[in-house]
């Protein structure tokens, strides 16, 4: 349960008029680095004002760098 900021010794919780359901946590989804990659070895992401550089090594593993 999540407690008011400014009580947080009371047992009052935070409410949200806008959503009143209960938060649900989504299932992860999942993507196949092949169809990432696209036959590629590296590929850059766009992440707000940052880019990273995601690749696939010899060893057939992915490494993730800014």
């Amino acid at each position: 349960m999540l407690m008011s900021p400014a009580h947080h010794t009371s047992a009052t919780p935070i409410s949200d008029a806008a959503d009143p359901a209960p938060l649900r946590p989504q299932p992860l989804r999942e993507i196949d680095s092949l169809r990432l990659l696209q036959g590629q070895r590296e590929l850059c992401i766009r992440h707000g004002n940052e880019t990273y550089r995601l690749r696939h090594t010899r060893n057939d593993k992915l490494i993730l760098t800014k």
